[in-house]
């Protein structure tokens, strides 16, 4: 059981985890924004690189008072370079020190209880405790996807650009926000 205010962890994904993933990337609620396949194969193309090393980035699950909840991505945007050409035309250039971040909850009875700023709140300082060279966080969010940009704007972050990039499911209008969180200390840009 999650209490009204938990306190949020992380720990990276294990193959073991790919049952909880798949249930939680059925849901409804996640389906409609990841549109990610969830089969066994999937899982194991789209997830199984990062378990093993073989990419830069973090596969993150959540926890909620100990219970896993969800999931976060997180990378370094530079190590990416097709993130690199679609984050440009809309933002110009991107630092070598921005990061980003993914993330969903994946029981649908903890949804719009407040854990999405929670969660975003808590992997942004795990990501600048952890990476001395993030200077920012910098997250495209489907702009109908009202609920996401709304939990990271609780967070601290701030839409900086709006424009047209390649939505994760086909069904959506390209229209996106970008937000940035600066690093706590950093200054604006």
């Amino acid at each position: 059981m999650v209490s009204a205010h938990p306190d949020i962890g992380f720990r990276p994904l294990t193959r073991d985890d790919f049952g909880a993933l798949a249930r939680w990337l059925a849901t409804p609620d996640v389906a409609r924004w990841w549109h990610q396949e969830f089969d066994a194969a999937a899982l194991e193309r789209d997830f199984g690189p990062g378990i093993d090393g073989a990419e830069p980035g973090d596969n993150l699950v959540v926890l909620a008072d100990g219970v896993p909840i969800g999931l976060v991505q997180r990378c370094r945007i530079a190590d990416y370079p097709e993130y690199l050409r679609e984050f440009e035309p809309v933002i110009g250039a991107v630092p070598p020190t921005a990061y980003t971040i993914d993330y969903l909850i994946g029981v649908p009875e903890l949804i719009g209880r407040g854990l999405g700023p929670a969660i975003i709140s808590s992997v942004s300082a795990d990501t600048f405790d952890r990476h001395d060279d993030a200077q920012m966080l910098l997250v495209p969010v489907v702009a109908a996807n009202r609920r996401s940009w709304r939990a990271l704007e609780k967070a601290g972050f701030r839409i900086v650009a709006s424009g047209d990039l390649v939505p994760d499911n086909p069904i959506d209008d390209p229209a996106h926000h970008i937000l940035r969180l600066e690093r706590p200390g950093a200054a604006a840009r």
